[in-house]
């Protein structure tokens, strides 16, 4: 059995805790990474929807870095949104910037109602490089 880790970025145990779940789980060479959102350091919405999706993004980069990964490690992307039709020019302008070189991780969006106050949500599976 494929023994599981928790992963957690600096500064944002309290967040986890008080939901009751891990940022990621290391399993094996695979990183399975929970949903980021746009939360500012006191874990409420960022209010500029843009901003928000950037925010989620540096949440993200925080929980990879944690494992050792970067965004170039991501193989698998899900994106929760809660307009989809009114944000996707915002979401594929950052999203155009985060992951700018080839080959793109595979994307899967998915339009939902309610994101607990936020907009926007990314999840992601990456695959830990290997240390030498």
């Amino acid at each position: 059995m494929t023994h599981r880790e928790a992963i957690f970025p600096a500064n944002r145990h309290a967040l986890y805790e008080a939901h009751g779940y891990s940022a990621a789980i290391k399993s094996g060479d695979l990183l399975f990474v929970s949903g980021q959102v746009g939360s500012r350091e006191d874990g409420t919405p960022e209010p500029d929807f843009e901003a928000q999706v950037r925010r989620a993004f540096a949440n993200l980069k925080a929980t990879l870095a944690a494992a050792g990964c970067t965004l170039d490690d991501i193989v698998d992307v899900t994106t929760f949104h809660t307009d989809p039709e009114n944000q996707l020019g915002a979401i594929m302008g950052v999203k155009q910037e985060m992951f700018s070189t080839r080959p793109y991780p595979n994307w899967t969006a998915i339009g939902v109602n309610w994101l607990a106050g936020f907009d926007f949500e990314i999840k992601v599976i990456a695959r830990i490089p290997q240390t030498h």
